[in-house]
């Protein structure tokens, strides 16, 4: 598909997967609308520290997901939307779970009502891996049952069920965009490969991590961003979920060790309460069936773990004045 002048719409495009598809988006030739959350300060997240070429190429639109008339303003005249605008922090959302449902289930919402009332020829919309709960069987394919084990997870599976309807009562061009655990530059450190290369980066002795145990899918920003763009040039695609991971899984107390050996540092793991999730909550096992990706879009991840780690961990070294390794934030 040729991108150039192609109207996109992006949003959560200040954030970290939604940053890198808006670069990439605009190296394309498309002409992007990035949708950004408002705030007074007037900050654009991690669009602020695009180069020059790239910021002055692209459109940012400052906004609110939960207000549906500036949603509809956004879309307009908008021909692919790329959803990605979500609260994303599983912890937080024990503590707040209704603004996960304005955010996640409301926003989606509008973004969907926009896109039918403007004709949109393509929404893709973002899931995630943490739908499907604990594995039930591996590898996990999109027929897997879903599990609201977070209220972050319930809120994003009603958010898919939405899609979805659109799709089958309005046949609103749709896709299901079902990244696994996708990891790289830019990541918050409220995600656990940050968390282990910004502490110590910064020196510790000793890491805090909540559990070790559960395995995790890891697949590389680039090929999560490769991944949402193939989504959108197939017409395959329409009413489809569609899982973007690696197919292979390892374990978070094995990740870390993997890093320490990379990092070339020697530092202990130390459970930190604060930071386990409850019970019941926990998803144990995350382990992706990709072969739809392969088959329908001709998509399989390039970067193995340990590429994607050392260019992640490269990155971090000269930009951790952006992180805060000393505060968990929930």
């Amino acid at each position: 598909m040729n991108w150039t002048g192609v109207k996109v719409l992006v949003t959560g495009s200040c954030g970290f997967i939604g940053s890198h598809l808006v670069e990439r988006l605009v190296g394309l030739g498309a002409d992007v609308r990035a949708f950004v959350h408002y705030n007074s300060f007037n900050n654009w997240g991690w669009i602020d520290t695009f180069p020059k070429d790239i910021r002055n190429n692209l459109e940012v639109f400052a906004g609110n997901i939960r207000d549906a008339y500036r949603v509809s303003k956004a879309v307009k005249d908008r021909k692919i939307v790329f959803h990605l605008a979500s609260l994303i922090a599983i912890p937080y959302s024990y503590y707040s779970p209704e603004s996960y449902v304005a955010t996640n289930v409301v926003g989606t919402l509008n973004i969907l009502q926009a896109a039918k009332e403007s004709q949109v020829a393509k929404v893709v919309h973002t899931s995630t891996s943490e739908v499907y709960g604990t594995a039930q069987y591996v590898p996990i394919d999109e027929r897997h049952p879903l599990q609201g084990q977070s209220p972050y997870s319930a809120t994003k599976i009603g958010a898919d069920m939405l899609a979805e309807s659109f799709y089958r009562s309005f046949k609103l061009p749709v896709a299901i965009c079902r990244p696994f655990n996708t990891y790289g530059p830019r990541q918050s450190a409220r995600a656990v490969i940050p968390t282990i290369i910004t502490q110590a980066l910064r020196g510790e002795k000793s890491i805090r991590l909540g559990s070790v145990h559960p395995t995790r899918d890891f697949n590389y920003v680039g090929d999560t961003v490769a991944g949402f763009i193939r989504i959108a040039e197939s017409r395959l695609s329409d009413g489809q979920v569609i899982n973007i991971g690696s197919n292979k899984e390892i374990s978070v107390g094995e990740l870390a060790d993997k890093i320490k050996q990379l990092m070339n540092v020697d530092v202990e793991l130390i459970y930190d309460d604060e930071r386990i999730r409850p019970k019941n909550s926990e998803v144990e096992r995350l382990l992706a069936d990709n072969k739809k990706a392969r088959e329908l879009l001709n998509w399989r991840p390039k970067v193995k773990l340990t590429a994607g780690l050392k260019q992640t961990i490269e990155w971090m070294q000269h930009n951790l004045d952006y992180y805060k390794p000393d505060i968990y934030n929930v």
